[in-house]
């Protein structure tokens, strides 16, 4: 069967917002509709859906000229099978110590690293993107520099690879959590297929707001690996919940908002240790003041 997508962009979020609920009624009826800010500091908002069906062109040119957003671009997007294509497609990944791999490719594990297996199928999180490889390296960096994670928690976490990853080189049980019950799943997927049960633990929570998180309190580790806008208004929370001296390893940064984050983090008493760059995401390594 085949499928189109109907993409565009338009300013602002409650126009955005507004085309995407008009979307919901058209006939065809899309078999999804998507709204997104486009991370880039432009203020645009992206808008598509996907059909089953042909899209009425008409139809969607009168929206996007009501709605001031350019015109929707219709494509029909081939039939292939997405996990075979990713398994193909994503080679392993090595970051410092860790060996980030798909079980297809367990006969390429090293004997010299630590190994994360993340399935094709949850391929966010896998190692490739910037954002988790940058996460990764900082972490294999304080480890190499003598530190030892004695109460680590991942905050949005998605398949937690974070929290693995440490509790393949730490003593101590690590938290994970993540707002969406759907990844907290997944997560939970990936730490019993790594045998990780009982070493991480996965649970559903918007920041530190969970007993489990907030009686484990405070940190010597975050991981937060999610979007600068979350990253920001997480400021406060992160520095109540991190211990003095403590680390913070904050990624989902696109390079031109690095110095934002740092800013505002700064003003709350964590500091930047290190900042690598890959590609168009900025990883950061903080550190908060001791008393």
């Amino acid at each position: 069967m085949p499928t189109f997508t109907a993409l565009t962009i338009l300013p602002g979020k409650a126009a955005a917002e507004k085309l995407g609920a008009a979307m919901e009624r058209l006939d065809p009826e899309p078999t999804g509709v998507g709204v997104f800010e486009v991370e880039d500091g432009s203020g645009l908002w992206e808008v598509g859906a996907y059909f089953t069906e042909t899209p009425d062109d008409t139809a969607l040119t009168l929206l996007a000229t009501a709605m001031g957003a350019k015109p929707f671009v219709i494509s029909e997007l081939p039939e292939t099978d997405w996990v075979a294509h990713v398994r193909r497609e994503l080679a392993p990944v090595a970051a410092g110590r860790f060996f980030v791999y798909g079980s297809h490719d367990a006969d390429k594990v090293p004997a010299n690293y630590e190994p994360l297996l993340i399935e094709a199928a949850m391929a966010f999180g896998t190692g490739h993107h910037g954002t988790t490889l940058g996460c990764l390296r900082a972490l294999d960096r304080l480890a190499t520099a003598g530190k030892t994670g004695l109460n680590v928690v991942d905050i949005g976490c998605g398949t937690a690879v974070l929290a693995m990853a440490a509790a393949r080189i730490w003593p101590n049980p690590v938290l994970a959590s993540d707002i969406d019950q759907v990844a907290v799943d997944v997560a939970a997927s990936n730490v019993a297929a790594n045998g990780l049960q009982g070493r991480v633990k996965c649970v559903e929570a918007a920041g530190f707001d969970h007993p489990d998180l907030l009686a484990a309190a405070p940190f010597d580790l975050i991981f937060a690996n999610i979007l600068k806008g979350p990253l920001v208004a997480l400021a406060p929370d992160m520095a109540r919940h991190l211990q003095p001296g403590g680390h913070a390893i904050l990624s989902g940064i696109l390079n031109e908002q690095a110095d934002e984050v740092i800013a505002v983090y700064a003003q709350a008493g964590i500091n930047l240790e290190y900042r690598e760059e890959i590609v168009d995401w900025t990883t950061l390594t903080l550190s908060r003041e001791l008393p």
